[in-house]
């Protein structure tokens, strides 16, 4: 706004001549004015005193000054709003949303730098990567690549070996970083039933637990997987893969198994014609094996097996598409050995069932006997 060259107290000192009886022309042609000028004065300060324009004066210096500041908070708020999608506590993402603001809202670094609670400092000296970092980060990236439904703590206890003394707390935030987090699966609500306790084994061998997995061939050709488990060291003690699998095809199937394991205890299963059948059970009996029989509709009662074919389903049968049963054999295989030697079970202490099983035999083998008992 452009000033003007007469001050209030002369402005209201030329109105007071005006009052007196003098024309307006000539008290226009003797101050210098137009009459126009004259009448907006009058409109503005008629009726004031000097002290009254003063105060006026500095009324108009206020709420013009009040007026900026609510500009500049409004500014201040739709910069805000535009950066912050939510509440932003990482100094990455108050770095961020200040160089938002600075170059879309045409801020400056001060203060947008207020804005966001951040220093300068900060904003203008990035944190720089170390090197451990840089080769952890794309480590990460390689296993959640390969094993898909693992999360960062099993990811975390497969880089322990290779990367000695690195924190959970590092692998997930790394983790987070890459967007690798597992989509949790929605459990189905079922209504409350009363539940029979599983038995806890106390050594190996003690109790298998079996149950079938069906799946398909590319060519919409089914096929069945038995899988069996080890109930106290969650190992997979063997998992066959074909068309059809009968109760003395499965009897066969755990002879072998016992050929390198010895015989268990107890098996339980679910009552499938497979396991209901007359060569099952004069197997079990010919070898002294007890045959534990779930309830009928009570899946839970056979949990390890279930667990274990809830992990082999997501990790294995959905992650890869079988073309034949060669394949599919194949493919399984390695899963297996892979789930037994080095997928870590966070139930074993995160290590591998193998190397649980192997401790366990270690610790309860029985010392050899001293010379004296020997006599």
């Amino acid at each position: 706004m452009k000033k003007s060259r007469f001050t209030e107290g002369q402005i209201i000192g030329f109105l007071k001549q005006a009052e007196t009886g003098m024309p307006i022309k000539e008290l226009c042609r003797q101050g210098g004015f137009n009459d126009a000028t004259f009448y907006k004065w009058r409109a503005k300060f008629g009726g004031m005193q000097a002290t009254d324009a003063k105060r006026l004066r500095e009324l108009e210096s206020e709420n013009s000054k009040l007026k900026r500041l609510l500009a500049e908070a409004h500014l201040d708020i739709h910069a805000l709003k535009d950066v912050f999608g939510g509440k932003a506590l990482a100094p990455q993402a108050r770095r961020a949303a200040a160089a938002k603001m600075i170059t879309e809202h045409h801020l400056s670094e001060r203060r947008a730098c207020r804005l966001v609670g951040l220093s300068r400092d900060c904003y203008r000296n990035p944190p720089l990567v170390d090197e451990r970092t840089q080769q952890l980060s794309p480590k990460i990236v390689e296993i959640a690549q390969v094993r898909r439904r693992f999360g960062y703590r099993r990811i975390h206890d497969l880089l322990r070996p290779e990367f000695p003394g690195v924190n959970h707390k590092r692998v997930y935030r790394l983790y987070s970083q890459a967007q690798l987090a597992v989509r949790k699966r929605k459990k189905v609500r079922r209504a409350a039933s009363e539940r029979v306790p599983l038995t806890v084994a106390t050594h190996v061998n003690e109790v298998w637990s079996m149950d079938f997995v069906s799946d398909s061939l590319a060519n919409g050709r089914r096929i069945k997987c038995l899988t069996v488990a080890d109930d106290f060291s969650h190992e997979c003690v063997d998992i066959s893969v074909d068309y059809g699998i009968s109760g003395q095809y499965v009897t066969r199937l755990l002879d072998r198994a016992a050929t390198f394991r010895g015989y268990p205890t107890a098996v339980r299963t679910d009552n499938g014609p497979e396991f209901t059948s007359r060569s099952f059970v004069a197997w079990a009996q010919s070898h002294g094996v007890r045959h534990i029989l779930i309830q009928p509709g009570r899946p839970m009662q056979n949990g390890y097996i279930e667990s274990f074919n809830g992990k082999f389903r997501d990790e294995c049968l959905n992650e890869h598409w079988f073309e034949t049963l060669v394949q599919a054999r194949s493919t399984i295989a390695s899963w297996r050995q892979d789930y037994n030697q080095v997928r870590p079970h966070s139930s074993l202490g995160r290590i591998p069932p193998a190397e649980f099983a192997q401790r366990h035999r270690i610790i309860n083998q029985r010392p050899p006997a001293s010379s004296k008992e020997i006599k």
